[in-house]
């Protein structure tokens, strides 16, 4: 079972709603968790309230430090801060195989009620759908540096992208 690690500045959204995907669509094969470099110390609500949309439970989610982690085993770390967005993705400092999966902020979006629950809802579907596609690789037969890039290449997914890496 691989212990990974979702890790973003604030660690009130972007690595919920991963943290999240990982324990439905793991299925028990994963352990997961989120933190942040900086927590915010609450869990966005509009987060909470696309897990609830999507039937994922929304109990026992907190916004946490990376510095809970330094003494657990952690296989995977994957990054989620958007580069583009000018963020400071943060940088874990452990042996575990890091992955970046850059995804705009949704709590960023300025708007309507409306506007605010689409931005969550596509950050929601581009990640459900790079972890769908990391729970399918083949971990037992990738070395660590081919994980790495699967990891990697996972990140430039999209919602639909007719399986094209864009």
């Amino acid at each position: 079972m691989l212990n990974i690690l979702v890790v973003c500045t604030g660690n009130s959204c972007r690595s919920i709603l991963a943290e999240a995907l990982f324990k439905h669509l793991g299925e028990g094969r994963v352990n997961a968790f989120s933190a942040g470099s900086q927590p915010l110390g609450k869990i966005n609500a509009d987060a909470l309230a696309t897990l609830k949309r999507h039937g994922l439970p929304t109990d026992g989610y907190r916004s946490q430090s990376w510095d809970e982690f330094t003494s657990q085993a952690i296989d995977v770390v994957i990054t989620v801060c958007d580069r583009a967005g000018g963020e400071t993705c943060p940088v874990y400092l452990g042996h575990a195989i890091r992955g970046h999966w850059g995804v705009a902020d949704p709590s960023h979006v300025e708007g309507s009620d409306a506007v605010k629950s689409a931005a969550f809802e596509q950050t929601f579907a581009i990640l459900k759908r790079r972890v769908s596609q990391m729970l399918a690789l083949p971990w037992a037969t990738l070395t660590p540096a081919q994980l790495a890039a699967e990891l990697n290449a996972i990140g430039a997914l999209t919602v639909d992208n007719g399986g094209r890496h864009d």
